[in-house]
């Protein structure tokens, strides 16, 4: 009997991890023939691209005229802007020196010297992967799980090892999508000139190749979640991905680019609960992770709106759109209320998990208190003072998860 129970359940494990296979080889199937669509629209979208077929004499004649006009206009702002870029990861940068240097190029691409990026995106997933431990301590009333739960406040650790891959990955593949869309725009911002496909270090082919690479990683972190909440999480961490499509295109055609970027890179905040509990709707988690991810997006508007600033005059220039050429002289107001509304969401997020000691709550406050400092102290004409507070929000999301952690330890006495 032993025997076999223990062969239907090798076989059931088989069949499980031969699915697993397809549907990974079928998805990087789709993968390659979307991100090679991808690439002929943007493409066509840049013709200044370094792909041969488009090098017409016209198109090479601009391209030499963009050249020599812009090499002494810009190569002291240049300096100035890879300067601020690189303060903002400067311990990263010598490791990534160190790499052969078409292997630099993929690594700037996908921003690897810059983990903050990284961290933007990590920070909600371990809120909200936190939160939902959280729930489980709060509302356990089987005692023989107290010592397992100790070990777990802040959240399940293979959850928290396979959201900072997905997050490593994931960023990537962003800026890359980022940088296919907009390498037009970057040859003329003196902050993003240096950039790989603006500055021709990588051609349009080479980045379609990188992004399926990218995209196939994120898929396995993806297929790698708990088994019973694999349906679910598959098909809510998918539904993301147009908002990281269309993204890069919002500067275009509306003032609140940034807020699609809060509605992307916040994401996280739905997907923790979901891995831990199996769905959003377990455990009254849409009471939980609604306010987090609001709260997420006005955190996300505060620290892009600065960042933007660095950028409003070419911005302006080229026709492109930002909160902050739209906020303009009211910015520091603005974002002081958004400041606001991210802490109350916060805390709300907490009143509704059932947190009754005041340690979240007063993290929450620090975390606030880190916004309004930045948004006061922030000089809107001084692009390094903003890539510091730009840096600096790694800062407020440890703040938060710390509170998270604090807030469950306080739910365990």
């Amino acid at each position: 009997m032993t025997f076999q129970l223990s062969t239907i359940h090798f076989i059931s494990r088989r069949k499980v991890l031969v699915s697993r296979k397809k549907i990974f080889y079928n998805c990087f199937q789709s993968t390659k023939k979307c991100c090679r669509t991808f690439a002929s629209d943007a493409a066509k979208t840049n013709p200044e691209s370094n792909d041969n077929k488009f090098a017409t004499p016209q198109n090479q004649q601009r391209k030499n005229d963009f050249i020599l006009t812009s090499s002494d206009s810009h190569k002291k702002s240049n300096r100035e802007a890879t300067a601020i870029d690189n303060a903002v990861s400067s311990p990263m940068s010598s490791l990534i020196n160190a790499l052969p240097p078409k292997a630099q190029s993929y690594a700037q691409l996908a921003r690897f010297d810059k983990p903050i990026g990284t961290m933007l995106l990590l920070w909600p997933c371990l809120w909200s992967t936190a939160l939902a431990s959280g729930s489980t301590i709060i509302h356990n009333t089987d005692p023989t799980l107290s010592p397992t739960l100790f070990y777990n406040v802040a959240g399940d650790p293979s959850l928290l090892g396979l959201f900072a891959a997905g997050s490593f990955l994931m960023r990537g593949a962003g800026c890359t999508i980022n940088d296919m869309w907009d390498a037009k725009f970057d040859k003329q911002v003196s902050r993003t000139v240096t950039r790989p496909l603006a500055s021709g270090a990588i051609s349009y082919p080479q980045a379609t190749a990188f992004l399926a690479l990218q995209l196939s990683g994120g898929l396995g972190v993806l297929l790698s979640f708990p088994q019973e909440h694999l349906n679910y999480c598959f098909v809510l961490g998918a539904a993301s991905l147009p908002l990281v499509g269309v993204y890069p295109l919002m500067k275009r055609f509306t003032n609140w680019p940034q807020l699609v970027l809060g509605m992307t890179f916040n994401w996280g905040a739905l997907m923790g609960w979901a891995a831990t509990h199996g769905s959003l709707d377990a455990c009254n988690g849409l009471s939980v992770v609604l306010p987090l991810y609001a709260g997420g997006i006005a955190w996300t508007l505060v620290y892009d709106t600065l960042y933007a600033h660095q950028d409003k005059s070419d911005d302006a220039k080229l026709g492109l759109k930002s909160t902050a050429l739209y906020f303009g002289t009211n910015t520091k107001p603005i974002l002081l209320g958004f400041s606001s509304l991210a802490t109350t969401s916060w805390m709300l997020a907490g009143y509704n998990l059932g947190f009754e000691q005041p340690f979240y709550y007063v993290g929450c406050g620090g975390a606030g208190a880190h916004l309004f400092w930045q948004v006061l102290t922030a000089d809107l004409e001084d692009p390094k003072n903003l890539a510091e507070r730009f840096k600096s929000n790694s800062m407020a999301g440890a703040i938060l998860f710390g509170s998270c952690v604090a807030g469950n330890i306080g739910a365990m006495y």
